[in-house]
C-alpha cells in the first residue's frame, strides 16, 4: 500500500496522505510527502499542489505506533517535511476534513493556503501527552489567528471547529460540497490569478496590548496547570512568536519540546495514552472476531448503579429496560436518572429535547417477561453471591439465546456465577465503577468459558459508551479492588502504628491522590468493605481481623450517609471533621494489639501505600490476571483516582527504579512489628529489578 498517492488533475497535482486510520505522520508518509512534492516540482505541467486525506483525517499527528521509536525522528522528520511543502515554488493548498491535529495541523500551517469543511476538526493537543507542538505550531499559529485564541487552543490542546476559525486567516476558503473538487478549484485560482505564495513563517504579529495579555495568561495557567510544566512553556513560546523572529522562536520552541519530552509528567501522559490503546486490544482474541448484535439492553436494579449504568447506554441512544422487584425502588429509580438529566440541563450540558429523547429510551419493568428479547443484560442487584445466584438462575430461564448475561460484581467469583447458568459461554463480568454515568473504567472480567466473541462485543460496545475497558481475569476484587485491599490495608496498619486518618489522607492527597482512603471509605460506604470482610472471615477462619474498621461498623459509622465514619460530618456538608470517638477506638486497637504508638512521616506512608499497590500488582501480572503492566495503571488512572502526572502504580514504580522499591520493602519488613511475609517482593518485581528491566 501506497502511504500517500500521487493524482493530476488538469495543472494541480493531488496528494493524497494514505495512512489509516488517521494518516498519523509516520517515516513511510513523510518520506512519500517529501518525494511528491519533489516530483509536482520537476514536472512543467504541474501549476499547482493540493495536499488532502480522507474524509476522517486529514492528518491526526505523529504515528502512534512509531512513538519511542527511532523511526519518530528519522528523516525527513516533520520539521523537514513543512521545510519542504513551506519552500516550494508552486502554491501548495492544504485541504482539510475530519481531523486535523498536532503534526498534522502543523503540516497544514507549513502550506501557502488552506481551504477546509465546516466540520474539520482542528487541534494541537500535544499538551495533553506534557508537551508543546515542536514542528512550529506556537509559531505559526499565532500569527494566523491572533495570541488569544492560538493560546486557548494551545494550552487546552481542545477540538475547535473549522467553522468557528472562518474569518481568521487560518482558512482561505470554507468548501462546500465536494473537498476535492473544492480544493482543486481553489487551486486553479490561485494559479489564474497568480497569487503570491503566503508563507506563515512571513507574517509580523500585530498585537499592542500582547505582553500584558500573555502575563495574564502565565498567571491564570500557572494557577491551573498544578502538577503539569507544559502549559506554561507553551505560553513561553507562544510568546516567543511575539517578542522573537521566526527562526529563533523555533528554537524556544523545540529547546521547550525537547525539555518537556523528558519530564516524567510527559512519560506518565504518553504511557496512559498508548495504555489506552493497548488496554481494547485483548491477546488472543482476534480484531476479526465476529460481534453479537447489541441494539437493546436490559439493566436488573434501579439503584445507585443500576441507574447509573442505565444512563451509559441511553446517552448513547441505546434502548434500556430497567428491572426491578417493587413499584417504590423502581420509580425511585426512573425518577433519580430524570433528576440527574435535570442537573445537566440546568448546568447547559444538555437540551431539554435530548432530555426527553433519552428518557424515551428507558422502560420500566416490574417482570422478567419483559426483558427477554434484550441483546444484553446487566445484573446491578446486591453482592451477594445467594443473590446472584437466583438472578442468574432466572435470566438462564428467561433471556433468548445468544444474549449476553452480565454481572456488576465487583469481587465476587464470576465462574460460579457462569456456573448458575447453562450457558457460561454467554457470561461475562461488567464491573461499573460509582458513580457508573461518570466514571470512565470498565473492568470486563472474563470467566473460564467466556466466548471470544463476547468478549469482542463487550470491547467496542464499552467505546461506544465512551469507557476505558480493561480485561480482568477471575480472582477476588478483580485488579482494581483486589490491590485497593492491600493499599487500605497498609492505611490502617499505618494508623494502628501511630498516624492519625487525617495525617493519612492528607499525605496522599498532598501527593496527587484525588482522595485518600479513609475519606474516600466513607464516601463510598464503610458497610460494603465490612460486607466483604464478613464474606471473607467467613472463607478464611484464620483470617487476621480489622478491629478499628469493624469496630466503625458495628457502631453504626458506615460513612457520609449515617453522618459518621472514619469523620464525622455536620448535615448537609461533606467536610470531613476529626472525630474523638474514633480516636478512642484507634486507641482501643492499639492496646488490643499491643502496639505502642510511634511517629510516622508523610514519605513512609506514600511509600508503604504506593508499594503495597505495586506488589500486588505485579502479583497480579505473574497470575495472567491482567495482560500488561499498562492494563493495570489504566485500572487505577481511570477508576480510583490515581494522579495523572505519576502514570499509574507500575509506571511509578518504573521511574523510582524496581531495586529501589524492593529495598524498601525489605526494610518495611525490618521495622518492629513489620509483616516480613506481606513484604516479601513479588517474584516477578524482583526478577525485573535484577535484570535492570521495568514492567513498561
Amino acid at each position: 500500500m501506497e502511504s500517500a498517492q500521487y493524482q493530476i488533475d488538469g495543472e494541480v497535482a493531488v496528494i493524497t496522505l494514505n495512512n489509516p486510520p488517521i494518516n498519523g505522520l509516520g517515516l513511510d508518509l513523510r518520506k512519500a510527502i517529501v518525494a511528491s512534492i519533489d516530483r509536482a516540482a520537476a514536472e512543467n505541467a504541474v501549476k499547482a499542489i493540493v495536499l488532502i486525506g480522507s474524509d476522517r483525517a486529514f492528518s491526526g499527528g505523529a504515528d502512534v505506533k512509531e512513538f519511542g521509536s527511532p523511526k519518530s525522528s528519522q528523516e525527513p522528520n516533520l520539521l523537514s517535511v513543512i521545510r519542504a511543502v513551506e519552500s516550494s515554488e508552486k502554491p501548495v493548498i492544504a485541504a482539510i476534513g475530519g481531523a486535523c491535529m498536532g503534526g498534522g495541523l502543523e503540516l497544514a500551517l507549513g502550506c501557502h493556503f488552506r481551504v477546509a469543511k465546516a466540520d474539520a476538526q482542528i487541534a494541537l493537543p500535544e499538551v495533553k501527552l506534557g508537551i508543546l507542538p515542536g514542528a512550529g505550531g506556537t509559531q505559526r499559529l499565532p500569527r494566523l489567528v491572533g495570541l488569544d485564541t492560538a493560546l486557548n487552543m494551545i494550552v487546552s490542546g481542545n477540538i475547535v471547529p473549522a467553522a468557528q476559525l472562518k474569518g481568521t486567516a487560518l482558512f482561505d476558503e470554507i468548501v462546500e460540497g465536494d473537498l476535492l473538487s473544492g480544493a482543486v478549484g481553489f487551486a486553479k485560482k490561485v494559479v489564474a490569478e497568480k497569487r503570491p505564495l503566503k508563507r506563515v513563517r512571513d507574517i509580523k504579529i500585530n498585537e499592542p496590548g500582547g505582553e500584558a495579555y500573555l502575563q495574564f495568561a502565565r498567571n491564570n495557567v500557572a494557577a491551573a496547570a498544578k502538577n503539569f510544566p507544559a502549559p506554561l512553556k507553551c505560553v513561553d513560546a507562544v510568546a516567543a512568536a511575539l517578542s522573537k523572529p521566526f527562526d529563533e522562536g523555533m528554537k524556544v520552541e523545540r529547546e521547550a519540546f525537547l525539555t518537556l519530552m523528558n519530564t516524567p509528567e510527559s512519560r506518565a501522559l504518553r504511557h496512559a495514552f498508548i495504555g489506552e490503546r493497548a488496554a481494547a486490544k485483548i491477546p488472543d482474541v482476534p480484531a476479526d472476531t465476529p460481534m453479537r448484535k447489541i441494539e437493546k439492553i436490559a439493566v436488573i436494579g434501579a439503584g445507585t448503579m443500576g441507574g447509573g449504568i442505565a444512563m451509559n447506554f441511553l446517552n448513547a441512544g441505546i434502548p434500556v429496560v430497567m428491572l426491578e422487584m417493587k413499584a417504590e425502588a423502581l420509580e425511585r429509580g426512573v425518577a433519580t436518572i430524570r433528576k440527574n438529566y435535570e442537573n445537566s440541563l440546568k448546568k447547559g450540558k444538555l437540551t431539554a429535547d435530548k432530555l426527553e429523547s433519552r428518557m424515551a429510551l428507558l422502560k420500566p419493568s416490574l417482570s422478567y417477561d419483559e426483558i427477554g428479547d434484550t441483546d444484553l443484560v446487566i445484573e446491578a442487584v446486591f453482592e451477594d453471591m445467594g443473590v446472584k445466584e437466583q438472578v442468574f438462575n432466572k435470566l438462564d430461564e428467561v433471556m433468548k439465546q445468544g444474549a449476553i448475561l452480565a454481572s456488576n460484581t465487583s469481587t465476587l467469583d464470576m465462574n460460579r456465577i457462569a456456573g448458575f447458568t447453562k450457558r457460561p459461554q454467554d457470561v461475562v463480568g461488567l464491573h461499573f465503577f460509582s458513580p457508573a454515568n461518570v466514571m470512565r473504567l470498565l473492568e470486563v472480567v472474563r470467566a473460564e468459558k467466556t466466548g471470544k466473541d463476547v468478549l469482542a462485543t463487550v470491547m467496542q460496545l464499552a467505546k461506544k459508551i465512551k469507557k476505558v475497558a480493561v480485561v480482568s481475569g477471575v480472582c477476588d476484587g478483580f485488579i482494581g479492588n483486589r490491590m485497593l485491599k492491600y493499599y487500605r490495608g497498609q492505611a490502617f496498619e499505618l494508623v494502628k502504628e501511630g498516624a492519625s486518618p487525617q495525617q493519612v489522607d492528607r499525605a496522599l492527597e498532598k501527593w496527587g491522590m484525588a482522595m485518600g482512603p479513609f475519606r474516600m471509605g466513607d464516601l463510598a460506604g464503610l458497610d460494603i468493605g465490612w460486607s466483604i470482610r464478613k464474606r471473607l472471615y467467613a472463607e478464611n477462619p484464620d483470617m487476621k481481623r480489622s478491629f478499628i474498621a469493624d469496630k466503625l461498623c458495628e457502631l453504626g459509622r458506615f460513612g457520609q450517609k449515617t453522618g459518621k465514619g472514619w469523620y464525622r460530618y455536620e448535615a448537609g456538608k461533606r467536610d470531613a471533621l476529626p472525630d474523638p470517638e474514633v480516636d478512642a477506638i484507634i486507641a482501643e486497637g492499639r492496646k488490643l494489639d499491643g502496639i505502642a504508638p510511634r511517629k510516622v512521616s508523610d514519605d513512609e506512608i506514600i511509600e508503604r501505600c504506593m508499594y503495597a499497590l505495586v506488589n500486588e500488582g505485579a502479583r497480579i501480572l505473574e497470575e495472567g490476571i491482567a495482560a500488561r503492566a499498562s492494563d493495570v495503571d489504566m485500572v487505577y488512572l481511570t477508576g480510583y483516582g490515581f494522579p495523572q502526572h505519576r502514570g499509574g502504580p507500575m509506571l511509578y514504580a518504573d521511574i523510582v527504579g524496581l531495586p529501589n522499591v524492593a529495598r524498601a520493602m525489605r526494610k518495611f519488613a525490618a521495622l518492629p512489628g513489620g509483616d516480613a511475609k506481606f513484604w516479601e517482593p513479588a517474584a516477578m518485581l524482583v526478577k525485573l529489578a535484577e535484570e535492570g528491566k521495568t514492567f513498561s
